[in-house]
């Protein structure tokens, strides 16, 4: 029976016709063979649009549905649905993109127009070879795995644990809380970081719903959507967590106490070999450092830690154990690294005393700090000057070239603290450009305008010193003028940017890198917290800098993704697969290799090759580099292709 194929040209407003003659492929379709009946329409995606397709497939008695409109990648679902409901098989439909194809790379008109016919002759061709396939539908296990305990990674596991679905939630560090838990003030409301932050890393802990494994990270991951299986190592703290109080009796004793410099105090704080990260971790319970204590290096310590510790808690001969879970659903939220400011010595860092880091001024300024929130020189005297430059290693060609986003605020935050606790202080504020997007946020910025601090547009190019004085040099660009300003103290606002484990991370949980480093969402505008790895989500500052709301938001957003797969129980699984001919396979194990989803095994019973059709994403790699041609990928047949290519081409 010869097939009936319907064509519907988009208009997509002037996206399409702006740059194609929609009229004459439309034209030209009317003429093609085996179709009968050839449309074009404003927007074919909008109900009036679809219900074209629909009323001509019963009217007509299509056999065959092609839309030339955009990507097939945004809207392919919607015109499959719209041809189920017309009452075909969904996968009989094939899209031509005259959109991101022709209109959007090309200015001439009639190239555009002669590319477009032709890409709907080939989709014409193709079509007439489609099968009808159908999706599988596979049970979902409904635990969820969140992988970084900041504050994204905590609200993620709130949100699932509070609707009553399990979750294991992973951090790297002893302790829940990330970034936000070294902050002082967070902007533009100035309210406690930790008064806000500790109510979640205590309501994570105590969840039913939510296992909290710290000091462990994530080393395989197998499997599929619905159904992952991880591998999770846990490292020792030579701690039995069960029994320790946090009674903090073993760091007081330890003979490194205030000796080794401290993490969470950017290196600002001295702590013990044996200690607690900070007064309000998640768990409280002690962690010995394992490259300082010298029990665990050199097997020579009086263990005066051993002695104090009344529950006896301290184990030295914890082992390092893998633990296996299965989830349904993945989120990473495993955030960000700072810049390091010492590889560019222009800004004086690691160079000059009282040239520090954001995060150590953040801990200066913080009541529990190293300083007890005073802002002091390294001879404790308090500074009459103080300078903060922005874009540290951010917006620059030599560095990394993505802005950090929340710069400009905690920028502006340093100043206002600065000044609130120096009111005497000249402090100068020296910005590129100033970005107050937020709520509240230009509010914010013009009341620490008119506290005093000085905003100088310009960057701050190097930090020097002249006659024993610390001077930043900066290029005035409203006075369009160099200056020179002598200060005391100078703060480095460096760039967030991406961790330095996140290739690594990448490759583990198969998702994609941008440009800049950050993981890859599926869409920037539409998906912002999917990614092309179906049940995997990501969340906060791993996918780019944001601030402390958007990563609330965006955490409470990849919950919600996660739980509508798990939710019905159920998922559905593309029927894009490869196929493998057992019969002519060669067992070469060619294939084996190529398979980035590790979606194909050997038999070696039968010696050939086996695919596990839930694993597999029909990428096909495989069939490509079979060299006996046993492995066809549905709906990408040979006939299909060669069809294809001969529309292309006018055959």
């Amino acid at each position: 029976m010869q097939e009936r194929v319907g064509v519907y040209i988009c208009h997509c407003g002037s996206n399409i016709a702006g740059t194609v003659n929609v009229e004459k492929v439309t034209e030209e379709a009317n003429g093609m063979e085996n179709v009968v009946v050839a449309r074009d329409y404003k927007y074919m995606c909008s109900d009036p649009g679809q219900n074209l397709i629909k009323q001509d497939i019963a009217e007509h008695k299509l056999t065959r549905v092609v839309v030339a409109a955009c990507s097939p990648r945004m809207h392919e679902p919607t015109f499959r649905k719209a041809v189920q409901q017309g009452g075909l098989n969904g996968f009989l439909l094939e899209m031509a993109n005259i959109r991101e194809h022709c209109s959007w790379v090309s200015t001439n008109y009639d190239a555009a127009t002669k590319k477009a016919a032709a890409l709907t002759r080939a989709a014409v061709k193709r079509v007439v070879f489609h099968e009808p396939i159908e999706q599988r539908e596979m049970p979902v296990n409904r635990t969820t795995l969140v992988v970084g305990g900041g504050i994204a990674g905590i609200q993620a596991a709130l949100q699932i644990g509070g609707a009553g679905y399990p979750v294991v939630l992973v951090e790297k560090e002893p302790s829940i809380g990330g970034h936000m838990a070294q902050f002082d003030k967070t902007f533009p409301t100035m309210d406690c970081a930790a008064c806000i932050l500790t109510p979640k890393m205590v309501n994570a802990d105590q969840d039913p719903n939510i296992t909290l494994m710290t000091h462990s990270e994530v080393v395989e991951v197998d499997g599929f959507v619905g159904n992952y299986k991880i591998k999770i190592k846990k490292k020792p703290r030579y701690v039995k967590e069960d029994v320790c109080t946090g009674c903090n009796d073993c760091v007081e004793v330890c003979v490194y106490k205030n000796k080794i410099p401290s993490e969470f105090d950017a290196g600002l704080g001295k702590r013990s070999a044996i200690y607690i990260p900070f007064p309000q971790a998640v768990p409280l319970k002690a962690i010995v450092d394992a490259d300082k204590c010298l029990m665990l290096t050199k097997g020579k310590c009086k263990q005066p830690c051993v002695t104090a510790c009344q529950r006896e808690a301290i184990d030295f001969e914890q082992k390092e154990e893998i633990v296996e879970i299965e989830a349904g659903a993945i989120i990473l939220a495993t955030g960000h690294d700072m810049f390091d400011p010492s590889i560019a010595p222009q800004w004086g860092f690691g160079i000059y005393d009282n040239v520090i880091t954001s995060m150590q001024f953040e801990r200066m300024t913080n009541a529990s700090g190293p300083t007890q929130g005073k802002i002091v020189l390294k001879d404790g005297t308090k500074p009459k000057r103080v300078a903060v430059l922005h874009c540290i290693g951010s917006r620059d060609e030599k560095y990394h070239k993505h802005c950090s986003r929340v710069c400009c605020m905690s920028s502006v935050k340093f100043s206002h603290l600065a000044k609130e606790k120096l009111p005497e202080a000249e402090v100068y504020d020296l910005y590129m450009d100033m970005r107050t997007f937020g709520k509240q946020y230009e509010e914010f910025y013009n009341r620490v305008q008119d506290e005093g601090v000085t905003f100088i547009r310009g960057k701050g190019a190097e930090v020097t010193n002249i006659e024993g004085q610390l001077t930043v040099r900066v290029e005035d660009t409203l006075l369009g003028v160099y200056r020179e300003i002598p200060v005391d103290m100078v703060i480095l606002n460096s760039a967030l940017i991406p961790r330095k484990d996140s290739d690594r991370v990448s490759q583990i949980f198969n998702i994609s890198r941008g440009e800049s480093g950050f993981f890859l969402e599926s869409h920037i505008k539409l998906d912002p917290v999917k990614t092309t790895t179906e049940g995997v989500y990501i969340a906060g500052t791993c996918q780019s800098p944001k601030d402390i709301p958007d990563t609330v938001a965006q955490g409470s957003a990849a919950a919600a993704e996660a739980m509508a797969a798990i939710a019905t129980g159920k998922v559905k699984i593309s029927p894009i697969i490869a196929m493998l001919n057992q019969d002519i396979c060669s067992g070469c194990k060619s294939c084996l290799n190529m398979c980035r989803y590790n979606a194909i095994t050997f038999d070696e019973d039968k010696k050939v090759a086996y695919i596990n059709e839930a694993v597999c994403k029909g990428c096909g790699t495989c069939a490509t580099t079979c060299p006996s041609g046993a492995i066809a990928i549905s709906h990408f047949t040979k006939e299909q292709i060669f069809a294809q290519i001969e529309g292309v081409c006018g055959l």
